[in-house]
């Protein structure tokens, strides 16, 4: 934002034209009604403003054509909907956005509330982008609607059901007083599903002087306990439930396993053309919902291959995947630090993206992920699958180091244009860790979803049949690690995690429900 504050008041002088001013909240208290009449205060800026253009009565209401040439100021829109599509819309509404000059530069995650004024609706998808425009706050507005109009929003009822709602709630430090808008939005403060994701970008700001000083986090801790918990959410496909990682009872969620490699530390070259049909059969009439495919190992010392040749063996079980009665509404994830394996497993059907550098060994793959407007989990790892096991050095502490590195592959994301409530964290459980640093992560991983600027962002947890287990428990084989498995399972689930990734499917799946029966009350 801005340093230095503005107050917009609409006004009419005696030539052709109108005028908008900018002033300190200062002076503006020392005008009086001639003085902002004639505009003659020191340090008064005042603005043209056709008179052929759109009024309210008297008051011009419709541009500030030379709030144009003024820098780039920074905004907070509010994105909500409750028909159709929720997430589709949202999104949707933030293209526009990007290809009309309003750049958005991130966003909260979405949250899920009830109705909060016409009870009876559907719920509401609602969340809070940053943006930066030239547009002034009138012109904003008007950009802003037109977008809804583009989009076939038609309001028939005041606060009732809409596709799409966009609000400016923030525009820099500026103040706006008129019938058509005011800035701060007026009803900001008591409103929960606008704290929840405002505070998720700026927890400890403020509105804009005279307003009250009161960080927004402290208005939001004195609203009323809503009765049911809000949460975020976070979409994996168009068929299967989001993650909603604040819910108290949600249920964990599996990722079954399916490498489709020869040399992965487990199950490398298991899964062969012939096999394949009867393993992801075996897996989808099992119960699994989420299938993720790897056609590149990762295993510590891992020798990587071609792009091409990891597409050979994750394309043909794309469309396999498809092609099964079960498998047309599975999530297929793609286990890939490759942005032209990302993007070619993406367009032949498959939903996410499971990366376990976090964008880090391919520059290209956060751009690519959003533009692909799909999920993408992000892992915690140092150095490369040839070079982790000699970087497992944290001076400054393992937690503190992990959320430092995680909040700066959250903001890579966003730079790159990756919407938050896309976003899934990995702590890495094994990657550049070793035993004792693996079991602390597993101990601390609900420290980890408390963090601040993490908190809200769902975790995926893996630690199936890893070393870590094998030198705890003594079995050098790894496929012979399934208790120690369960137990990781279990201490997963009591940590927090949204999702946990394995092999084992069917025995995990009783593992969760009952770490899920114990916690997720």
């Amino acid at each position: 934002m801005s340093s230095a504050h503005r107050t917009i008041t609409p006004w009419r002088s005696s030539s052709e034209g109108g005028r908008y001013h900018t002033k300190s909240s200062a002076d503006r208290a020392k005008m009086s009604s001639r003085d902002q009449t004639l505009g003659s205060v020191s340090g008064l800026e005042s603005f043209q403003v056709p008179r052929s253009r759109s009024w309210f009565g008297d008051i011009p209401v419709r541009r500030q054509s030379s709030l144009n040439s003024l820098a780039k100021e920074s905004a907070f829109i509010a994105l909500g909907s409750n028909m159709g599509d929720r997430v589709a819309m949202i999104e949707d509404a933030c293209r526009h956005m990007d290809s009309r000059g309003i750049k958005v530069l991130r966003t909260s995650g979405l949250w899920e509330t009830e109705a909060m004024y016409v009870k009876e609706q559907s719920s509401f998808i609602n969340g809070v982008c940053e943006v930066e425009t030239g547009f002034g706050p009138f012109e904003l507005l008007d950009e802003l609607q037109k977008i809804e109009t583009s989009m076939g929003r038609m309001k028939t009822i005041d606060k009732g059901p809409r596709n799409i709602d966009l609000d400016i709630l923030l525009y820099g430090d500026t103040t706006v007083y008129d019938p058509r808008l005011s800035i701060p939005h007026r009803l900001l403060l008591e409103r929960p599903f606008v704290l929840h994701p405002l505070c998720e970008l700026i927890p400890n700001a403020s509105l804009p002087h005279p307003h009250s000083p009161i960080p927004f986090r402290t208005h939001l801790a004195n609203l009323p306990t809503p009765s049911a918990p809000l949460s975020t959410l976070t979409p994996l496909s168009l068929t299967h439930p989001p993650l909603t990682p604040l819910a108290p009872t949600r249920r964990t969620h599996l990722m079954a396993i399916l490498n489709l490699t020869p040399d992965s530390f487990s199950d490398g070259g298991l899964h062969t053309p012939t096999s394949l049909t009867q393993t992801i059969s075996t897996l989808l009439t099992s119960g699994a919902t989420i299938l993720d495919l790897g056609g590149q190992s990762t295993r510590p010392g891992a020798i990587p291959i071609t792009p091409q040749e990891e597409l050979s063996r994750i394309l043909p079980a794309i469309t396999l995947i498809r092609s099964l009665p079960h498998g047309k509404e599975a999530v297929i994830s793609i286990d890939t630090y490759r942005a032209s394996v990302a993007h070619a497993a993406i367009r032949a059907g498959a939903d996410m993206i499971n990366d376990v550098s976090g964008g880090t060994l391919d520059a290209e793959m956060l751009p690519t992920v959003a533009k692909l407007g799909c999920t993408i989990c992000l892992m915690h790892m140092r150095g490369t699958p040839q070079t982790m096991t000699s970087q497992t050095s944290y001076p400054l502490g393992l937690l503190p180091t992990l959320a430092t590195d995680l909040l700066a592959r959250v903001k890579a994301a966003e730079e790159a244009g990756v919407r938050r409530w896309r976003m899934i964290l990995d702590p890495g459980i094994g990657f550049a860790k070793n035993v004792d640093q693996s079991l602390e992560v597993l101990r601390r991983l609900g420290e980890l979803r408390e963090w601040e600027g993490l908190k809200g962002l769902p975790w995926l947890v893996g630690v199936s049949r890893k070393g870590f287990i094998g030198k705890v428990t003594g079995v050098g084989v790894p496929r012979e690690r399934g208790w120690g498995t369960a137990a990781c399972v279990s201490a997963a689930v009591c940590g927090g995690a949204d999702l946990v990734r394995v092999h084992d499917y069917v025995e995990m799946r009783s593992v969760v429900r009952m770490g899920d029966a114990v916690w997720r009350v």
